[in-house]
């Protein structure tokens, strides 16, 4: 998720925890500790494009590290703090501030490798990054028990009452979110299309209109389904595999072929364009939404500069023309209108 929902979820957890004991501090360490395993976007800068992806939200968004950070910290703030408050208390404090990180980072499509060193990436893909209907209220009652006094009884209702709002803001992103899968096939099957293999994913700043991946063996299709209205197989884009091209790479023996496909679960699609191939990540949809069809193209993926059909260089490819976003038009799809 986005930094601020991590801190409002850190800070909540180090008030519940603590906030009795240390006040407003204990929210504070709390929102620290729930930013602190977003740090290894630093280590972008000591790896190429695709290892720096398989490195996100791996160590550290593990339970590992949630216990040697706790541990670490624990030691550190027991040594530091003028206030004799006990070892239990500081470690619950950094080790659940910390850890919940990932554990809401598990929600969203990317996922965590909430098990390192396992190679397993945990995600239920189920939550867009940045949804204000989580954060906001999550947010609002948070606040709101802070400027009430510590001891106050009404403190600690507010702010159990954002986390128990935020968890349940969770699991009906789940239960949505199997609902609309478990209709996928027969979405698809409107058009004509029998799918291989599917896969739904929430749209951006919402958890009420659904994208949808389906492929066969040379495409990809992508629908759209919003809770207020019956899916329209007319909006359904293709997007062609060519994953051949990738194959025709003089790799030299070093393939990145086997990462691409770990990295996007599978559902990516190759593009030439003059010296270059673009893989788009398709997890993250499209612009024809938010655009109302002005621009088509993948949000995410990487590509690859050729030279004599060799790799030369390595790089993110984004989509950053976002002069063309169109809300009125995307909330009218939202709801259905």
């Amino acid at each position: 998720m986005d930094s601020l929902t991590q801190i409002v979820l850190g800070a909540a957890v180090g008030e519940a925890v603590a906030g009795r004991k240390m006040g407003g501090r204990a929210a504070l360490w709390g929102a620290i500790g729930g930013t602190i395993p977003d740090l290894d976007v630093f280590l972008h800068f000591f790896y190429d494009p695709l290892d720096a992806a398989l490195v996100h939200r791996g160590f550290s968004h593990s339970l590992l590290f949630a216990i040697l950070g706790g541990v670490v910290l624990t030691a550190i703030s027991m040594k530091l703090s003028k206030k004799n408050y006990d070892l239990r208390t500081w470690f619950l404090l950094w080790f659940l501030s910390i850890v919940t990180h990932p554990l809401l980072d598990i929600f969203t499509n990317y996922g965590t490798q909430f098990f390192w060193p396992f190679d397993w990436r945990l995600t239920f893909n189920s939550v867009f990054v940045i949804d204000p209907l989580y954060t906001v209220p999550f947010m609002v009652l948070l606040i709101g028990a802070l400027l009430m006094k510590r001891g106050s009884k009404r403190r600690r209702i507010w702010n159990w009452t954002g986390i128990i709002y935020s968890s349940l803001y969770l699991l009906w992103g789940v239960c949505i979110k199997l609902f609309v899968y478990s209709n996928t096939d027969s979405y698809f099957k409107q058009a004509g299309i029998t799918p291989k293999r599917a896969m739904v994913t929430p749209m951006p700043l919402t958890s009420f209109y659904w994208d949808l991946i389906a492929e066969d063996d040379s495409n990809y299709y992508i629908g759209y389904k919003s809770l207020f209205a019956p899916f329209d197989p007319g909006q359904i884009e293709i997007h062609p595999k060519n994953h051949h091209l990738l194959k025709q790479v003089n790799w030299q023996g070093n393939s990145r072929i086997a990462e691409i496909e770990h990295i996007t679960n599978g559902f990516y699609a190759v593009e030439r364009r003059k010296d270059s191939l673009i893989i788009h990540d398709l997890r993250f949809g499209t612009t024809t939404t938010i655009s109302n069809g002005t621009i088509t193209t993948p949000i995410m993926g990487y590509g690859f500069k050729l030279k004599d059909r060799k790799p030369e260089k390595l790089f993110t490819n984004r989509t950053r023309d976002f002069s063309k976003i169109n809300f009125s038009v995307y909330w009218d799809k939202v709801f259905g209108k």
